[in-house]
């Protein structure tokens, strides 16, 4: 068999021998360069420089060095006699792998005091044009640290459906340069630009729907602990396109109760969650994990039935009783998901339904949310013709803050209720107005037309569950335009409200609250609005 010629070129040079070692034992010939080259010498690798083939070292600054017509030739010849022979007469080698790996780009965007300067010089040219080279010429082309091991399986193995494995490891070089490209335009035009590169990592049966498919999670890579993909399936069936879907919901409310808690109390409490359709309809911050999970249950039985379910502790054997028996009258609750830090077996057995309905997703990051768990990336929304982009859902209310006003003094438990119903009503369907009672949900008007419906939407959602208002305190995700809405909120016994000014009315809900003794805290519309979900 004819000696094979890689070339390796890889800024983390983690591990990056050991392959090539590999690759010389299979009979291969290792071309480098720079770095590289010096690293895979050092390791006793026999290495040829890239300058010994393109007839120079690099120049300008490192700019350029794989730059080149012989570089390229011997990436884009095709396997004829022809291309093999002019290649040997310009006695340039016929390229068979392509190992590199990009500048961090990002990590130097994102790295605080970097410059324009300072990017330019991360911004890789010689890489993302060796990889498309290789790619259309269908080379071996390895642009990801994690294909490596692949590869070596698949050379070991005799190449086997070699057209097939050389056209999906393109598609990945591809993609890892349009992500890069797409940084560097969403970097220099400021956000001009912008857009999405993933890989998918799961397919679901369907979409929202039976009949939307194909469906399925895409991952952009990203190093957040908490993205989708960070998630370990590790019981029943695979998730669902509208599980995941919930899944995202839940982190957003999961971390943002997390976050109020830290920013105005210090510490982060035992939280339990539920969700139907992505709204709360049970929520729960409790010294221990058991309170957090019967409150949880608790604040709407019915809507939790065939819902979703996550916490920030362990769920083990005794825990997964309550979620399945805690205020159930008869039988368990039926769950389609849970997702904690962690599961212990007996707890898995003890949730587990027919069919592997019940899906137990873990995430260990799930244990230490905080204040510096939200989501922080630009959100993006697909629309038709284009999609739109707004920072992330990333304010905190701060119950000190100095462009608070207030009416009235809220203690000490009512302040850590109204944190709970800002986390959950700024994290569900607009418009919403939030109930909270002793650390519990108790009733979520979300989605309603007019502020009023909200009002009264969540008065019957915590009347239905049977809980009584008395005491409780609301948020608003907006101002009032009128003082009906309060009148409502007063009326079924509420005796906390927070919402947010900006209506010319403004006036006329403080001074009801004022009369009834009933506190109000308020920041501006332009600072603390919490819709989300339009």
């Amino acid at each position: 068999m004819k000696s094979r010629t890689a070339l390796i070129s890889v800024y983390d040079k983690t591990g990056i021998a050991d392959f090539a070692k590999t690759l010389t034992e299979l009979g291969w010939q290792i071309y480098s360069s720079g770095g590289t080259a010096k690293a895979l010498t050092a390791a006793g690798v026999p290495v040829t420089d890239v300058a010994e083939l393109v007839g120079g070292e690099a120049i300008l600054g490192h700019r350029v060095v794989t730059l080149s017509r012989e570089i390229h030739a011997g990436l884009l010849a095709r396997d004829t006699p022809e291309d093999r022979a002019e290649l040997e007469r310009l006695r340039v080698p016929y390229i068979d792998l392509v190992c590199v790996d990009l500048y961090p780009l990002s990590g130097e965007i994102a790295k605080p005091g970097s410059t324009p300067e300072s990017v330019i010089e991360q911004t890789d040219i010689g890489g993302p044009t060796m990889l498309r080279s290789a790619a259309k010429g269908r080379r071996i082309v390895i642009a990801r640290p994690q294909q490596r091991t692949e590869v070596l399986k698949w050379l070991q193995a005799g190449e086997p459906d070699a057209a097939t494995f050389r056209t999906r490891l393109a598609a990945a070089a591809e993609a890892v340069v349009a992500d890069y490209a797409l940084t560097s335009a969403r970097y220099t035009s400021r956000g001009l630009h912008d857009g999405l590169v993933g890989t998918q990592v799961l397919a679901a049966k369907y979409g929202e729907n039976a009949w939307q498919t194909p469906a399925g999670l895409h991952t952009t890579d990203s190093n957040d602990p908490l993205a989708l993909d960070r998630f370990e399936l590790v019981a029943g069936a695979a998730p669902s396109y509208n599980n995941l879907a919930e899944l995202d919901r839940h982190l957003q409310t999961i971390t943002h109760i997390a976050a109020g808690f830290e920013q105005n109390f210090g510490r982060v409490p035992a939280i339990a969650l539920g969700t139907k359709h992505g709204n709360p309809c049970g929520a729960a911050a409790a010294e221990t994990p058991a309170d957090a999970i019967k409150a949880m249950v608790t604040g709407d039985t019915r809507a939790i039935f065939g819902g979703l379910v996550s916490t920030n502790f362990e769920i083990d054997e005794a825990l997964a009783e309550l979620l399945l028996t805690h205020c159930q009258p008869a039988g368990r609750r039926l769950l389609d998901a849970v997702i904690a830090p962690s599961f212990t077996p007996e707890a898995i057995a003890h949730l587990s339904r027919k069919g592997d309905k019940c899906r137990f997703l873990a995430n260990p990051e799930l244990a230490k949310i905080g204040k510096n768990s939200l989501n922080s990336a630009p959100h993006l929304r697909p629309v038709r013709g284009g999609f739109l982009r707004q920072p992330g859902y990333t304010f905190i209310l701060d119950l000190k803050d100095p462009n608070l006003t207030t009416t009235g003094t809220l203690s000490g438990d009512q302040a850590k209720d109204l944190i709970l119903a800002w986390a959950v009503g700024s994290t569900s369907n607009s418009n919403t107005i939030t109930l909270v009672k002793s650390g519990q949900l108790i009733g979520n008007g979300v989605g309603q037309q007019d502020r009023v419906s909200c009002c009264e939407l969540a008065v019957k959602r915590a009347t239905d569950g049977q809980h009584d208002i008395t005491g409780a305190v609301a948020y608003s995700d907006s101002f009032f335009p009128f003082p009906d809405g309060p009148q409502v909120l007063i009326d079924a016994g509420i005796s906390a409200i927070w919402s947010t000014t900006g209506s010319v009315r403004d006036h006329e809900t403080t001074e009801l609250c004022a009369k009834h003794h009933v506190a109000l805290y308020q920041l501006p519309d332009t600072q603390a609005r919490g819709f989300f979900g339009h």
